[in-house]
Protein backbone atom coordinates (compact mmCIF):
# COMPACT_ATOMS: atom_id res chain seq x y z
CA UNK A 1 0.00 0.00 0.00
CA UNK A 2 1.46 3.35 -1.12
CA UNK A 3 0.76 6.84 0.18
CA UNK A 4 0.35 9.85 -2.07
CA UNK A 5 0.61 12.86 -0.51
CA UNK A 6 -1.41 16.00 -2.56
CA UNK A 7 -0.21 19.71 -1.40
CA UNK A 8 -2.48 22.45 -2.91
CA UNK A 9 -3.03 25.92 -1.81
CA UNK A 10 -5.35 27.84 -4.34
CA UNK A 11 -8.71 27.48 -6.53
CA UNK A 12 -6.93 26.71 -9.81
CA UNK A 13 -5.11 23.96 -8.15
CA UNK A 14 -8.21 22.55 -5.89
CA UNK A 15 -10.07 22.34 -9.41
CA UNK A 16 -7.32 20.86 -11.68
CA UNK A 17 -6.27 18.15 -8.73
CA UNK A 18 -9.81 17.38 -7.82
CA UNK A 19 -10.08 14.93 -10.58
CA UNK A 20 -6.78 13.17 -9.46
CA UNK A 21 -7.70 13.14 -6.34
CA UNK A 22 -10.91 11.71 -6.87
CA UNK A 23 -9.34 8.87 -9.07
CA UNK A 24 -6.49 7.79 -6.47
CA UNK A 25 -9.73 7.37 -3.74
CA UNK A 26 -10.94 4.98 -6.35
CA UNK A 27 -7.58 2.80 -5.95
CA UNK A 28 -7.47 0.21 -4.02
CA UNK A 29 -3.41 0.02 -3.36
CA UNK A 30 -3.16 3.62 -2.65
CA UNK A 31 -3.83 5.67 0.44
CA UNK A 32 -4.57 8.99 -1.29
CA UNK A 33 -3.48 12.33 1.70
CA UNK A 34 -4.81 15.72 0.85
CA UNK A 35 -2.45 18.63 2.95
CA UNK A 36 -3.75 22.22 2.17
CA UNK A 37 -1.37 25.09 2.72
CA UNK A 38 -4.85 28.02 1.92
CA UNK A 39 -2.58 30.26 -0.17
CA UNK A 40 -5.95 31.48 -0.79
CA UNK A 41 -8.33 30.35 1.89
CA UNK A 42 -11.54 31.11 1.00
CA UNK A 43 -11.92 30.57 -3.17
CA UNK A 44 -9.80 26.65 -1.87
CA UNK A 45 -12.76 26.04 0.14
CA UNK A 46 -15.77 27.20 -2.06
CA UNK A 47 -13.93 24.33 -4.64
CA UNK A 48 -13.19 21.96 -2.43
CA UNK A 49 -16.86 22.03 -0.93
CA UNK A 50 -17.73 21.39 -4.93
CA UNK A 51 -15.70 18.34 -5.32
CA UNK A 52 -16.23 16.74 -1.94
CA UNK A 53 -13.06 16.71 -1.15
CA UNK A 54 -12.25 17.29 2.58
CA UNK A 55 -8.49 17.60 3.83
CA UNK A 56 -6.47 15.60 5.85
CA UNK A 57 -4.22 18.73 6.93
CA UNK A 58 -5.38 22.22 6.68
CA UNK A 59 -2.04 24.64 7.16
CA UNK A 60 -3.97 27.46 7.36
CA UNK A 61 -0.99 29.91 5.78
CA UNK A 62 -2.85 32.94 4.44
CA UNK A 63 -1.96 35.94 6.08
CA UNK A 64 -3.45 39.71 4.91
CA UNK A 65 -0.80 41.55 2.56
CA UNK A 66 0.82 38.43 2.82
CA UNK A 67 4.28 38.96 0.66
CA UNK A 68 5.96 36.07 -1.72
CA UNK A 69 8.84 36.09 0.74
CA UNK A 70 7.18 35.75 4.17
CA UNK A 71 4.74 33.00 2.37
CA UNK A 72 7.58 31.02 0.78
CA UNK A 73 8.79 30.66 4.11
CA UNK A 74 6.07 29.84 6.06
CA UNK A 75 5.21 26.95 3.57
CA UNK A 76 8.50 25.33 3.25
CA UNK A 77 8.73 24.95 7.00
CA UNK A 78 5.31 23.72 7.35
CA UNK A 79 4.97 21.50 4.48
CA UNK A 80 8.42 20.19 5.94
CA UNK A 81 7.08 19.61 9.12
CA UNK A 82 4.14 17.40 7.70
CA UNK A 83 5.94 15.33 5.37
CA UNK A 84 8.38 14.47 8.16
CA UNK A 85 4.97 13.60 10.15
CA UNK A 86 3.35 11.68 7.18
CA UNK A 87 6.26 9.74 5.62
CA UNK A 88 4.88 9.39 2.01
CA UNK A 89 5.99 7.72 -1.06
CA UNK A 90 5.17 10.43 -3.11
CA UNK A 91 4.24 13.79 -3.81
CA UNK A 92 1.76 15.52 -6.35
CA UNK A 93 1.70 19.38 -6.94
CA UNK A 94 0.29 21.00 -9.92
CA UNK A 95 0.85 24.35 -11.71
CA UNK A 96 2.78 27.02 -10.93
CA UNK A 97 2.39 28.81 -7.58
CA UNK A 98 3.76 29.34 -4.40
CA UNK A 99 2.18 26.23 -2.84
CA UNK A 100 3.85 23.98 -5.83
CA UNK A 101 7.35 25.47 -5.65
CA UNK A 102 7.50 24.99 -1.53
CA UNK A 103 5.90 21.47 -1.34
CA UNK A 104 8.70 20.57 -4.09
CA UNK A 105 11.32 21.47 -2.60
CA UNK A 106 9.93 20.17 0.48
CA UNK A 107 9.57 16.84 -1.03
CA UNK A 108 13.23 16.75 -2.32
CA UNK A 109 14.62 17.45 0.68
CA UNK A 110 13.07 15.00 2.02
CA UNK A 111 13.88 12.73 -0.92
CA UNK A 112 10.17 11.95 -1.77
CA UNK A 113 9.66 11.77 -5.89
CA UNK A 114 7.35 14.45 -7.11
CA UNK A 115 4.45 14.57 -9.51
CA UNK A 116 4.29 17.40 -11.45
CA UNK A 117 0.57 17.98 -13.21
CA UNK A 118 0.64 20.63 -15.82
CA UNK A 119 4.25 20.33 -16.19
CA UNK A 120 6.36 21.84 -19.18
CA UNK A 121 3.88 25.13 -19.61
CA UNK A 122 6.78 28.14 -20.67
CA UNK A 123 6.83 31.45 -21.66
CA UNK A 124 10.59 31.62 -21.74
CA UNK A 125 10.11 35.12 -20.18
CA UNK A 126 10.37 34.91 -16.27
CA UNK A 127 9.38 38.03 -15.80
CA UNK A 128 5.84 37.03 -17.42
CA UNK A 129 3.90 35.58 -15.87
CA UNK A 130 5.56 36.64 -12.57
CA UNK A 131 6.31 34.42 -10.44
CA UNK A 132 4.88 31.54 -11.69
CA UNK A 133 7.25 30.64 -14.70
CA UNK A 134 9.42 30.67 -11.98
CA UNK A 135 7.54 28.69 -10.02
CA UNK A 136 7.00 26.27 -12.82
CA UNK A 137 10.94 25.87 -14.14
CA UNK A 138 12.00 25.42 -10.51
CA UNK A 139 9.71 22.72 -10.01
CA UNK A 140 10.58 20.97 -13.19
CA UNK A 141 14.21 20.77 -12.12
CA UNK A 142 12.95 18.63 -8.99
CA UNK A 143 10.28 16.12 -10.40
CA UNK A 144 10.51 13.08 -10.88
CA UNK A 145 6.97 12.01 -12.90
CA UNK A 146 6.56 15.31 -15.43
CA UNK A 147 2.56 15.21 -16.71
CA UNK A 148 2.62 17.34 -19.67
CA UNK A 149 -1.08 18.26 -20.80
CA UNK A 150 0.01 18.56 -24.70
CA UNK A 151 2.91 17.59 -27.10
CA UNK A 152 4.52 21.33 -27.24
CA UNK A 153 4.69 21.09 -23.09
CA UNK A 154 6.65 17.77 -23.75
CA UNK A 155 8.85 19.44 -25.84
CA UNK A 156 9.81 22.35 -23.94
CA UNK A 157 10.72 19.83 -21.43
CA UNK A 158 12.64 17.45 -23.78
CA UNK A 159 14.63 21.61 -24.48
CA UNK A 160 15.34 21.46 -20.89
CA UNK A 161 16.86 18.50 -21.14
CA UNK A 162 14.01 16.35 -18.99
CA UNK A 163 14.83 12.80 -19.38
CA UNK A 164 11.54 11.82 -22.06
CA UNK A 165 11.10 8.23 -20.10
CA UNK A 166 10.08 10.49 -17.24
CA UNK A 167 7.27 12.43 -19.55
CA UNK A 168 3.94 11.97 -19.83
CA UNK A 169 1.40 13.64 -22.34
CA UNK A 170 -2.01 13.42 -20.63
CA UNK A 171 -3.91 16.21 -21.47
CA UNK A 172 -5.16 18.76 -18.55
CA UNK A 173 -7.15 17.80 -15.96
CA UNK A 174 -9.15 20.97 -16.02
CA UNK A 175 -10.89 19.40 -18.46
CA UNK A 176 -11.88 16.39 -16.72
CA UNK A 177 -13.14 19.02 -13.43
CA UNK A 178 -14.98 20.85 -16.50
CA UNK A 179 -16.84 17.66 -17.08
CA UNK A 180 -17.81 16.91 -13.76
CA UNK A 181 -19.27 20.54 -13.11
CA UNK A 182 -20.90 20.69 -16.18
CA UNK A 183 -23.10 17.28 -15.36
CA UNK A 184 -23.50 18.82 -11.64
CA UNK A 185 -25.06 22.31 -12.92
CA UNK A 186 -27.37 20.22 -15.54
CA UNK A 187 -29.05 18.58 -12.20
CA UNK A 188 -29.26 21.72 -10.46
CA UNK A 189 -28.79 25.11 -11.63
CA UNK A 190 -26.69 27.34 -9.75
CA UNK A 191 -27.60 30.84 -8.26
CA UNK A 192 -25.38 33.72 -9.00
CA UNK A 193 -24.60 35.79 -5.87
CA UNK A 194 -24.76 39.35 -6.74
CA UNK A 195 -26.98 38.87 -9.84
CA UNK A 196 -30.73 38.49 -9.78
CA UNK A 197 -32.47 35.55 -9.08
CA UNK A 198 -32.45 33.07 -11.41
CA UNK A 199 -29.95 34.77 -12.92
CA UNK A 200 -29.01 32.78 -15.81
CA UNK A 201 -32.41 33.35 -17.22
CA UNK A 202 -32.74 37.05 -16.14
CA UNK A 203 -30.73 38.00 -18.94
CA UNK A 204 -33.19 36.66 -21.32
CA UNK A 205 -31.80 36.93 -25.02
CA UNK A 206 -28.84 39.60 -24.04
CA UNK A 207 -25.23 38.56 -24.61
CA UNK A 208 -22.83 38.89 -21.71
CA UNK A 209 -19.18 39.33 -21.66
CA UNK A 210 -17.57 37.92 -18.85
CA UNK A 211 -14.54 39.20 -17.43
CA UNK A 212 -12.15 37.97 -15.25
CA UNK A 213 -8.23 39.07 -13.69
CA UNK A 214 -5.75 38.38 -11.57
CA UNK A 215 -2.33 38.23 -12.85
CA UNK A 216 0.27 39.80 -10.24
CA UNK A 217 1.97 41.42 -13.72
CA UNK A 218 -0.91 43.52 -14.48
CA UNK A 219 -1.09 45.10 -11.37
CA UNK A 220 -0.91 48.95 -11.48
CA UNK A 221 -1.24 50.02 -14.87
CA UNK A 222 -2.19 46.62 -17.02
CA UNK A 223 -5.53 46.50 -14.20
CA UNK A 224 -6.34 50.04 -14.87
CA UNK A 225 -6.32 49.91 -18.64
CA UNK A 226 -8.19 47.09 -18.44
CA UNK A 227 -10.83 48.56 -16.44
CA UNK A 228 -11.07 51.57 -18.74
CA UNK A 229 -11.38 49.18 -21.68
CA UNK A 230 -14.00 47.67 -19.89
CA UNK A 231 -16.03 50.55 -19.35
CA UNK A 232 -15.08 52.12 -23.14
CA UNK A 233 -16.92 48.50 -23.94
CA UNK A 234 -19.51 49.13 -21.50
CA UNK A 235 -20.49 52.44 -23.05
CA UNK A 236 -20.57 51.39 -26.55
CA UNK A 237 -22.43 48.45 -26.52
CA UNK A 238 -25.12 49.47 -23.98
CA UNK A 239 -27.31 46.19 -25.03
CA UNK A 240 -24.80 43.64 -23.41
CA UNK A 241 -24.02 42.74 -19.33
CA UNK A 242 -20.54 42.87 -18.64
CA UNK A 243 -20.17 40.45 -15.77
CA UNK A 244 -17.33 41.10 -13.57
CA UNK A 245 -16.75 38.93 -10.44
CA UNK A 246 -13.62 41.03 -8.80
CA UNK A 247 -10.83 38.71 -7.17
CA UNK A 248 -10.09 39.85 -3.41
CA UNK A 249 -6.47 41.02 -4.00
CA UNK A 250 -6.60 44.88 -3.50
CA UNK A 251 -4.21 45.87 -6.25
CA UNK A 252 -7.16 44.34 -8.63
CA UNK A 253 -9.96 45.63 -6.46
CA UNK A 254 -8.74 49.24 -6.21
CA UNK A 255 -8.99 50.13 -10.00
CA UNK A 256 -11.70 48.17 -10.20
CA UNK A 257 -13.64 50.71 -7.43
CA UNK A 258 -12.07 54.06 -9.14
CA UNK A 259 -12.88 53.04 -12.64
CA UNK A 260 -15.71 51.03 -13.29
CA UNK A 261 -17.59 51.35 -9.99
CA UNK A 262 -17.98 55.11 -10.05
CA UNK A 263 -18.53 54.85 -14.34
CA UNK A 264 -21.75 55.19 -14.04
CA UNK A 265 -22.52 52.58 -16.66
CA UNK A 266 -25.01 50.30 -16.17
CA UNK A 267 -24.66 47.54 -18.25
CA UNK A 268 -21.33 46.95 -16.07
CA UNK A 269 -22.08 44.25 -13.02
CA UNK A 270 -19.70 44.07 -10.62
CA UNK A 271 -19.95 40.82 -8.07
CA UNK A 272 -18.26 39.17 -5.50
CA UNK A 273 -15.73 35.83 -6.71
CA UNK A 274 -17.83 33.20 -7.11
CA UNK A 275 -17.56 29.19 -6.51
CA UNK A 276 -16.79 27.31 -8.86
CA UNK A 277 -20.25 26.06 -10.14
CA UNK A 278 -21.53 29.65 -10.66
CA UNK A 279 -18.43 30.48 -12.81
CA UNK A 280 -18.88 27.80 -14.92
CA UNK A 281 -22.42 28.59 -15.40
CA UNK A 282 -21.50 31.95 -16.42
CA UNK A 283 -18.79 30.87 -18.87
CA UNK A 284 -21.42 28.74 -20.25
CA UNK A 285 -24.33 31.53 -20.82
CA UNK A 286 -21.29 33.80 -21.96
CA UNK A 287 -20.96 35.40 -25.31
CA UNK A 288 -17.36 36.11 -25.34
CA UNK A 289 -14.63 35.79 -22.15
CA UNK A 290 -12.79 38.80 -21.42
CA UNK A 291 -9.54 37.25 -19.25
CA UNK A 292 -5.73 36.58 -17.64
CA UNK A 293 -6.59 33.37 -15.86
CA UNK A 294 -4.82 30.19 -17.84
CA UNK A 295 -7.26 27.95 -16.96
CA UNK A 296 -10.25 29.88 -18.41
CA UNK A 297 -7.71 29.74 -21.84
CA UNK A 298 -8.27 25.80 -21.57
CA UNK A 299 -12.00 25.87 -20.33
CA UNK A 300 -14.01 27.68 -22.25
CA UNK A 301 -12.72 25.99 -25.79
CA UNK A 302 -14.65 22.84 -24.68
CA UNK A 303 -17.70 25.34 -24.61
CA UNK A 304 -17.75 26.82 -27.50
CA UNK A 305 -16.31 29.91 -25.91
CA UNK A 306 -13.84 32.95 -27.81
CA UNK A 307 -11.46 33.75 -25.11
CA UNK A 308 -9.39 37.64 -25.17
CA UNK A 309 -6.26 37.00 -23.08
CA UNK A 310 -5.32 40.33 -21.49
CA UNK A 311 -1.71 39.53 -20.81
CA UNK A 312 0.98 40.09 -23.45
CA UNK A 313 2.14 36.41 -23.51
CA UNK A 314 0.66 33.00 -22.38
CA UNK A 315 2.10 29.67 -21.65
CA UNK A 316 -0.53 28.03 -23.65
CA UNK A 317 -0.11 28.50 -27.54
CA UNK A 318 -1.84 25.30 -28.09
CA UNK A 319 -4.99 27.64 -27.99
CA UNK A 320 -3.60 30.55 -30.03
CA UNK A 321 -2.39 28.18 -32.73
CA UNK A 322 -5.72 26.26 -32.41
CA UNK A 323 -7.56 29.78 -32.87
CA UNK A 324 -9.85 29.38 -29.80
CA UNK A 325 -7.72 32.06 -27.90
CA UNK A 326 -6.50 36.05 -28.94
CA UNK A 327 -3.71 37.23 -27.03
CA UNK A 328 -4.27 40.88 -26.63
CA UNK A 329 -2.68 42.60 -23.75
CA UNK A 330 -3.49 45.49 -21.54
CA UNK A 331 -3.72 47.67 -24.45
CA UNK A 332 -7.20 49.85 -24.02
CA UNK A 333 -7.35 50.33 -27.37
CA UNK A 334 -6.47 46.75 -28.48
CA UNK A 335 -8.90 45.26 -26.15
CA UNK A 336 -11.73 47.45 -27.31
CA UNK A 337 -11.05 46.76 -30.89
CA UNK A 338 -10.86 42.89 -30.51
CA UNK A 339 -13.61 42.61 -28.62
CA UNK A 340 -16.04 44.63 -30.71
CA UNK A 341 -14.90 42.61 -33.62
CA UNK A 342 -16.05 39.04 -31.81
CA UNK A 343 -19.58 41.20 -30.99
CA UNK A 344 -20.22 43.01 -34.48
CA UNK A 345 -18.78 40.33 -36.88
CA UNK A 346 -20.59 36.61 -37.04
CA UNK A 347 -17.80 35.45 -39.07
CA UNK A 348 -15.42 36.38 -36.83
CA UNK A 349 -16.89 34.93 -34.08
CA UNK A 350 -17.91 31.72 -35.35
CA UNK A 351 -14.37 31.09 -36.36
CA UNK A 352 -13.41 31.09 -32.85
CA UNK A 353 -16.44 28.91 -31.83
CA UNK A 354 -15.41 26.60 -33.83
CA UNK A 355 -12.29 25.73 -33.50
CA UNK A 356 -11.05 22.06 -31.78
CA UNK A 357 -10.23 22.32 -28.09
CA UNK A 358 -6.51 20.93 -27.68
CA UNK A 359 -6.51 20.15 -24.01
CA UNK A 360 -7.80 17.26 -23.48
CA UNK A 361 -10.95 14.87 -23.64
CA UNK A 362 -11.57 14.75 -20.04
CA UNK A 363 -9.90 11.36 -18.80
CA UNK A 364 -6.33 13.01 -17.88
CA UNK A 365 -6.69 12.04 -14.03
CA UNK A 366 -7.15 8.28 -14.58
CA UNK A 367 -4.27 8.61 -17.18
CA UNK A 368 -2.20 10.05 -14.80
CA UNK A 369 -3.13 7.83 -11.34
CA UNK A 370 -2.63 4.62 -14.44
CA UNK A 371 0.75 6.32 -14.83
CA UNK A 372 1.97 5.91 -10.67
CA UNK A 373 0.19 2.98 -10.00
CA UNK A 374 2.02 1.54 -12.52
CA UNK A 375 4.96 2.50 -11.64
CA UNK A 376 4.49 1.53 -8.26
CA UNK A 377 3.94 -2.33 -9.40
CA UNK A 378 7.22 -2.50 -11.17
Amino acid sequence: MKKISVILGTRPEAIKLAPVILELKKRRDIVCHVCVTAQHRQMLDQVMVVFGIVPDVDLNLMRPNQSLGGLTSRALEAIDGYLATEKSDAVIVQGDTTTVFSAALAAFYHEIPIAHVEAGLRTGNLDSPWPEEANRVLTSRLARWHFAPTETNRQNLLREHVPESQIYVTGNTVIDALFIALDKIKVAPPEIPGLPENSLDYLGDRKMVLVTGHRRENFGIGFENICQAIAELAHKFPEIDFIYPVHLNPNVRKPVEDILRTSGVENIRLIEPLSYLPFVALMNRSHIILTDSGGVQEEAPSLGKPVLVMRDTTERPEAVEAGTVKVVGTDVKKIVSEASRLICCEDDYSQMTRKHNPYGDGTSAQRIVDVLDDDYRK
